[in-house]
């Protein structure tokens, strides 16, 4: 971890249910897909959740008689959730900014993610600078890893 992170104070965590979600991403339906966060602490960490349904509309069509969330997808949540980490201990929330990926590293799918499982998006800054934040992400299965990636967000008017 870099100075910045290691220097961070720890706070107790929040949590947020759909509508704190929403109050800090713009993501809407069908593309939101963090269902609510279970522990937020400012400058360090966030773990938030997905429940993956089958009334996704993705499954139609991967795979028809073997549904699987798309890696790309669960890049997408372990981003949003690191989006509303930015938004909180950046104090973004209403002022316009937005959080855009620029870069993903090191991606690796471990265990596929299928209907009826809850998503268990775990990430962390490694960098935090005031328009350019660094991330780990792990997207777990209970005890398993389904995905990890490390990746990189500019913070930018909307």
């Amino acid at each position: 971890m870099t100075e910045e992170v290691q220097g961070a104070a720890t706070a107790a965590p929040r949590s947020f249910d759909i509508r704190g979600v929403m109050a800090a991403l713009p993501h809407r339906y069908p593309l939101l897909l963090v269902d609510r966060v279970e522990a937020l602490v400012i400058d360090e960490r966030i773990h938030a959740v997905k429940a993956v349904s089958m009334n996704e509309q993705f499954f139609q069509g991967h795979f028809p008689g073997r549904p699987i969330m798309p890696g790309v997808l669960q890049i997408e949540a372990l981003a949003q959730a690191a989006g509303v980490l930015a938004v909180e201990s950046l104090g973004l929330a209403g002022s316009g900014k937005l959080v855009y990926f620029m870069a993903i590293e090191d991606a690796k799918f471990r265990t596929p993610v299928e209907p009826g499982c809850l998503l268990d998006l775990h990430v962390e800054f490694t960098q935090k600078r005031s328009r350019v934040c660094k991330f780990a992400g792990k997207a777990m299965l209970g005890d398993k890893i389904a995905t990890e990636c490390s990746f990189t967000a500019m913070i930018a008017d909307s």
